[in-house]
């Protein structure tokens, strides 16, 4: 009798584990969903999904899906007055996954793209103190990605693109021109269907004066698809291109 119930019981757990994984997938596909058409409703529901959802704060892929969803949303989601904010619960949802798992590959590109974001939001002085969580994040971000997943490998392009813009806009004395070029042709060798890299080197070109190579990059954002999971993404970044191509005639 015992021994029924016991199993009958692993078999209540191994059930419940499976919908639990079922719903964090879907939950992460809604999320893609969400950033791809810029939808917010759907980035809303993921958040109050996982916030409403009992022990989410115990489960780093629920925490991961949920700091992506704040990072995200914080983007184009809310008003100014509340970027801040967002950006902060983004950051704390993906410690919070990491201390759970400190493999977390999107977690860490997540918290060192939140401090990326909130650094603006602060003076000088205090957002240079903020760069050394930014590269420790980042860089762990790139070590630890697999390229060999598709999931991952996109994180780990973001994780490059994001290093390589902070090595072009740190103030003097900070920047490298050079090493931001091989982190964003690092990015570029990941996924080279992925316009906002080519928009990001057209900016670096523009700061090392070669407008001719920035006018190239400015114009294959122009003439790409989008990255089929960040269409938005892509028509925000073909508006950009065309407005500095203007500057360039």
């Amino acid at each position: 009798m015992r021994r029924r119930f016991l199993l009958a019981f692993s078999l209540l757990i191994l059930i419940s584990t499976l919908i639990f994984a079922v719903d964090s997938e879907q939950l992460n596909k809604l999320f893609y969903e969400g950033r791809r058409d810029r939808d917010g409703e759907k980035i809303l529901s993921v958040i109050k999904t996982i916030e409403g959802t009992s022990g989410y704060d115990k489960d780093t892929r629920l925490l991961t899906i949920l700091a992506d969803a704040y990072l995200e949303y914080g983007l184009w989601g809310v008003d100014e007055k509340q970027k801040e904010k967002t950006y902060e619960k983004a950051r704390a949802y993906a410690e919070m996954a990491l201390k759970l798992d400190s493999k977390n590959g999107r977690a860490s590109y997540i918290a060192g793209a939140s401090i990326g974001r909130l650094a603006q939001y602060k003076g000088i002085i205090q957002s240079l103190f903020m760069l050394g969580d930014f590269d420790r994040f980042i860089d762990n971000a790139i070590k630890l990605l697999n390229e060999n997943d598709e999931e991952q490998r996109l994180y780990k392009t973001f994780a490059y693109i994001a290093s390589g813009m902070r090595f072009r806009d740190v103030p003097w004395p900070l920047y490298n021109y050079k090493k931001s070029e091989e982190l964003l042709n690092a990015a570029l060798k990941l996924t080279p269907s992925y316009s906002n890299i080519y928009l990001e080197l057209g900016y670096l070109y523009l700061k090392t004066g070669d407008k001719a190579k920035a006018k190239e990059m400015f114009q294959k954002v122009i003439s790409m698809q989008p990255y089929p999971w960040l269409v938005k993404t892509h028509e925000e970044a073909v508006k950009d291109a065309t407005k500095e191509l203007e500057k360039l005639k």
